[in-house]
């Protein structure tokens, strides 16, 4: 794939900011459907930025219906990735790694709101009490430790005295072994139906004329026209709908997030590749997952305890890993996995996320038509990367074929699972529930 030099007399027939695996998704969706798009970022190639640290969990424990038969319907796409990556023929691909994943079960927990999707749509799980849990993953300790605490704190230390009522499984759960191959793979697609890829190139304007989207300015002074101009750009969305003038007629907005992801050894004596389990523990503040080495990948779910590192410039920030985080997310995950070490070297990564206010993604049409966004979607939606794709061409289709979106919301069929994603719960005007969970748990 190369670097597409521009030309100031170029039309193209969409332009999409940002070269991640949504973005890639959504220049691959678009051109199956003949509109072939050209997608500008700044980093060197495909899934560069934020999409190369994501932990890349496919999971489906949403607070809302559409988000769980996203995920059930993404998690499909990745099942069958050498099919949806076809005609394309990458020399590698990403791969889907099955793990079960664990929603633990304790008074004020996310069980019960979850499960009335599961069986609305058919979502398979399994209930395991105490007694089933350790006989599966016998390296699990089962007390109440939360709600977290800072390690400041007295709380952080004090022995528990609660058990949990025992968990949910989901069986067909897992992650991606290789994020940034993922986006490379979804880029050979659109390739292969006519998109064009521009890297290196800062986008510095959005252009309009006559009250709609005409396409975008790039630093070197070149305009590129558009009629259609797709916003997905991850940790710098916010200052890309600045540039169209659509944020402050946004209910919903975004901004960006630096947030750090660790990997330790397993604890002595578990194999952890073969019989390890993810969590998304709010119990303890953290989730993790295997990572392959017999190791364990932590992250932390944004308790309501902790300040988080809001970032003004997505360009100027810092990208060491912290001493304090480090302790603070292991030792965590040490609550639930006691026998898990706390090793003196640090190894992870530091990366920004793009967090919209209710930690729902934003898939929406904007107020200057032929604008769209696909923001916010950091954190929790590297697994709906595919079918959010799909559901933006399949959106951006129906709005420029006339449809009025905000009053009369398209609602997509997903190809594998039949299932119905209403789009209006991804609104940039939508009302935050009562049933967000305020973190990357979505």
């Amino acid at each position: 794939m190369r670097d597409k030099e521009p030309d100031q007399s170029e039309h193209h027939d969409a332009i999409v900011v940002g070269a991640g695996v949504v973005g890639c998704a959504v220049a691959a969706a678009l051109a199956k459907r003949g509109i072939r798009p050209l997608v500008i970022d700044k980093l060197p190639g495909a899934g560069y930025g934020s999409t190369s640290s994501s932990s890349a969990v496919i999971r489906f424990g949403y607070s809302t219906e559409a988000g769980v038969a996203m995920a059930w319907e993404g998690h499909l796409w990745w099942r069958d990735w050498a099919e949806v990556i076809a005609p394309a023929e990458p020399e590698a691909l990403a791969e889907f790694v099955n793990y079960p994943m664990l929603m633990l079960d304790f008074e004020g927990g996310r069980v019960d709101r979850v499960l009335p999707h599961y069986d609305r749509l058919g979502v398979p799980y399994e209930r395991l009490d105490r007694d089933a849990l350790l006989a599966r993953h016998p390296f699990l300790d089962l007390h109440r430790f939360g709600p977290p605490v800072p390690m400041d704190d007295e709380a952080f230390w004090r022995d528990p005295d609660t058990l949990l009522r025992g968990a949910i499984s989901t069986p067909d759960s897992g992650f991606i072994s290789d994020p940034m191959l993922a986006a490379q793979n979804l880029a050979a697609v659109a390739v292969v139906h006519g998109a064009e890829f521009m890297f290196r190139t800062e986008i510095v304007g959005i252009r309009s004329e006559r009250g709609r989207v005409s396409g975008v300015r790039l630093s070197d002074g070149t305009v590129l026209s558009s009629p259609i101009v797709v916003n997905v750009a991850g940790p710098h969305s916010s200052i890309v709908n600045e540039m169209a003038g659509v944020r402050s007629s946004m209910n919903i907005t975004t901004r960006p997030l630096r947030r750090e992801v660790f990997v330790v050894p397993a604890a002595e004596g578990v194999d952890f590749d073969g019989a390890g389990v993810m969590i998304g523990d709010e119990d303890t503040g953290v989730y993790f997952r295997p990572e392959r080495g017999n190791n364990v990948l932590i992250g932390s779910t944004e308790p309501a305890c902790d300040e988080l590192d809001w970032v003004r410039d997505p360009d100027e920030y810092r990208t060491t890993l912290t001493e304090d985080e480090y302790q603070l997310l292991v030792l965590r995950c040490a609550r639930r996995i006691p026998s898990l070490g706390v090793p003196q070297q640090k190894r992870g990564v530091v990366d920004l996320y793009d967090v919209a206010d209710d930690w729902t993604p934003i898939y929406d049409r904007s107020d200057l038509p032929g604008f769209y966004m696909a923001v916010g979607t950091s954190g929790n939606q590297f697994k709906n990367a595919p079918i959010a794709g799909h559901c933006m061409a399949e959106l951006i289709e129906a709005v420029e074929g006339g449809r009025d979106h905000d009053s009369d919301p398209v609602v997509v069929t997903g190809p594998y699972s039949g299932m119905a994603i209403d789009m209006a719960t991804f609104s940039r005007n939508r009302v935050v529930a009562d049933s967000s969970t305020m973190t990357v748990l979505g």
